[in-house]
C-alpha cells in the first residue's frame, strides 16, 4: 500500500499508516482531479456533464465522461453500479497477483494499473488513456487519496477531478454520494440488483442496532498492526465506525495523537485498553492476526484468547452490495460475543 516514511510524516501519511487509513506502510495521502471512463446503463445522457464533489468543486465536461480513472476502491464502488473505469491507482493486486481486498469485484486484468502502492502514479500511462475524469477518496479536506503531491499538478491538468469523503461522513452518506456520481455517469440506480442490495443493507443496519442494544456491555477496539506498533483508532474519525457508533456499538476511546485519528502503542503496551472484540484492519498494508502469534502481548489479550478478533474493512467500497456484509458480520460478532475484557 503506501510508502514508508521515517521522518516528516504528514498528517495524511500517519493516517494512512495507522488504524484510520493504511498501515504497515505509512501512507501520506493527497490527490487531485482527473478524468474517467464510465459505461454503464441504459440512461446515457447527451450534452454537458457536471458534478459537484465533496470539496465543493464542480467538475465539468462537454459530455458524460467515458474514459474514467479512479482510486481502486472508488472504481470498485462504481463497478457495482455498472460504471466501468479504464484505469485505477491504489492497492489493486497483491504480491501473488490476486485482486487486493480493495478491488472488490473489479476484473483487475482489464484495467490499466497506474500505481499499486502509495506514491506510485504513472502520469505517462494516465495521459495515454485520454482521461475524461479522475475520481478518488478524500480523508482530509482537499487532499486527494493516492494522488502523489509531487505529480498532482501534472495529473490535474489532464482531466476534471472528483473527490468524495471517506472521513467526516458515515457509510450511508458516503454510499449516497457514490450513487449520485454513478447516476450522473449514466448508471441505473433503480435497477433491481441495486434496490435489493439497499434493502439488505437496511436490514443489516437494523440487526446491528438490535445486537448493540442487546449487548450494551460489549466493547469493541479498532486495531491495525505493524511490526513495531499497534494502532488504536478513534471511532468517530472514520465513516464506518462512526456509523456503527450511531447504531449503538460501544468502542474503546484511545488517547489519540495530534493528527486526531489514532493512538500508537508499542507491543509492550498493547494491553492498555480492555476490549471484548477487536476489529483488525484487513488491508494488505497491515499485518493480519495470523502474523501476530509470535507477539506474547497479543496472544494474551482477552479478546484474542476468547477468539473474538474479526476483520475490519478499513476502507469500505461504498456500495450497498459491499457494505451490507460489513454490518452483518459485526452484528453477528456482537451477538456471539462474551464479556472478555
Amino acid at each position: 500500500m503506501p510508502k514508508v516514511r521515517t521522518t516528516s510524516l504528514s498528517r495524511r501519511g500517519l493516517l494512512a499508516a495507522g488504524g484510520a487509513v493504511g498501515l504497515g506502510a505509512v501512507l501520506a495521502a493527497c490527490g487531485e482531479e482527473k478524468k474517467g471512463s464510465g459505461s454503464g446503463s441504459s440512461s446515457e445522457k447527451s450534452g454537458p456533464w457536471t458534478f459537484k464533489d465533496d470539496r465543493g468543486l464542480t467538475a465539468k465536461a462537454k459530455s458524460t465522461p467515458k474514459n474514467i480513472v479512479a482510486f481502486t476502491g472508488v472504481a470498485a464502488a462504481l463497478h457495482d453500479y455498472g460504471i466501468e473505469v479504464k484505469g485505477v491507482f491504489g492497492p489493486t493486486k497483491t504480491k501473488d497477483g490476486k485482486a487486493d481486498v480493495q478491488a472488490g469485484d473489479l476484473d483487475v486484468s482489464k484495467v490499466e494499473i497506474l500505481g499499486n502502492v502509495w506514491g506510485e502514479f504513472n502520469v505517462e500511462k494516465y495521459a495515454a488513456l485520454g482521461p475524461e475524469l479522475l475520481v478518488t477518496a478524500m480523508w482530509e479536506k482537499d487532499a486527494l487519496w493516492y494522488v502523489p503531491d509531487e505529480s498532482k499538478d501534472k495529473i490535474l491538468k489532464l482531466a476534471p477531478s472528483v473527490a468524495l469523503w471517506a472521513a467526516q461522513t458515515t457509510i450511508p452518506k458516503a454510499i449516497q454520494r457514490h450513487e449520485d456520481l454513478a447516476a450522473s455517469l449514466g448508471a441505473d440506480v433503480k435497477a433491481a440488483k441495486i434496490t435489493a442490495a439497499k434493502a439488505r443493507f437496511e436490514k443489516a443496519a437494523a440487526r446491528l442496532r438490535a445486537a448493540a442494544k442487546s449487548k450494551p456491555n460489549i466493547k469493541v477496539m479498532i486495531g491495525s498492526a505493524s511490526q513495531d506498533l499497534f494502532y488504536v483508532s478513534l471511532a468517530k474519525t472514520s465513516a464506518d465506525t462512526l456509523y456503527f457508533q450511531e447504531l449503538g456499538v460501544k468502542f474503546v476511546e484511545p488517547k489519540v495523537n495530534a493528527a486526531g485519528f489514532f493512538e500508537e502503542l508499542s507491543w509492550e503496551n498493547v494491553d492498555k485498553y480492555d476490549a471484548d472484540i477487536i476489529m483488525m484492519d484487513n488491508r494488505s498494508s497491515a499485518l493480519q492476526p495470523d502474523a501476530l502469534t509470535s507477539k506474547p502481548t497479543w496472544v494474551q489479550l482477552p479478546a484474542v484468547k476468547a477468539g473474538q478478533v474479526i476483520p475490519r474493512t478499513t476502507e469500505p467500497i461504498y456500495s450497498y452490495d459491499k457494505c451490507a456484509p460489513i454490518l452483518e458480520d459485526l452484528a453477528k460478532a456482537i451477538e456471539d460475543a462474551k464479556k472478555a475484557g
